[in-house]
Formats: C-alpha cells, structure tokens, sequence
C-alpha cells in the first residue's frame, strides 16, 4: 500500500557554478542564474509504501508524517535561501533534482523508523517543472 501527503514552502536559490563566469552560468542556467536570486512556491509529495497496521488500518499516520517533513524539511527551506540557509543543500548545486535527493536523504531513516519505507519524492518547482525522486538505484 502507498499513501501520500502533501506540503508546501517557498524558498530562492541561484543555479550556478563559481568555478564558472557570469557568462557561462548564463548560457548553462539561463534566467535561473541571476546573481539576485529567484523563488519558487514548491509543492512536495512524500509517498511512503508498507504493510497496513490492522490496529490502526494506516501504513503510517498521516499527522506524524507531516511533523516529520516539517521538522527535517519543510522548516529547514520555508522562505530561506537554499544555496545559503540549509544545511542539507551545503555545497550542492541547488537544482530541484538536488533538491529532491537531498528531502529524500532527510526523510528515510524517520520513516523507516516508522515501519514504512520512502517510496517517491515529487517536487514541483513550476507548473511547469517537477522531479521525481525514487532513492538511490542499486
């Protein structure tokens, strides 16, 4: 079984490469590479896959799983600067693909600790744009 949920926050980055000039970052990152930053209001989905609890009828309760995406990622980017403020995004390239192996390295051990497993990471950056993310390939 797979559930679902839902979270949002708004955060700036820059894409772009110091090892690169202005002008290269430009032609690489386009628009996305302006020195005074950019934001988006992102939308995460956290899908979790596991057995059923018959006690409870959930893989996981859904409230416990918002306060830890709140915890571990949603307080750590809401209305911050990725390339500057979040731990997690140190010294990474702040793309949504990064992004998103960066929530889902925040998220699977507390929901393996729950009896469940991480199943996908969807960040939707625009309407437009968004990755998924499934963890690590083997």
């Amino acid at each position: 079984m797979r559930i679902t949920r839902r979270e949002t926050f708004n955060a700036a980055h820059r894409l772009f490469r110091p090892d690169w000039d202005d002008q290269k970052n430009l032609e690489v990152f386009g628009k996305c590479s302006n020195p005074k930053w950019h934001g988006h209001n992102y939308t995460l989905y956290v899908t979790v896959e596991g057995d059923v609890d018959p006690s409870t009828g959930f893989v996981l309760n859904l409230k416990t799983l918002s306060q830890i995406i709140d915890k571990h990622v949603t307080d750590k980017l809401d209305h911050r600067n990725i390339n500057l403020e979040v731990d997690f995004m140190k010294d990474k390239l702040a793309s949504t693909e990064n992004l998103a192996i960066g929530i889902w390295e925040q998220l699977e051990g507390h929901v393996l600790g729950l009896g469940a497993r991480l199943y996908c990471v969807k960040l939707i950056e625009t309407e437009n744009n968004y990755v998924e993310y499934y963890g690590p390939t083997k």
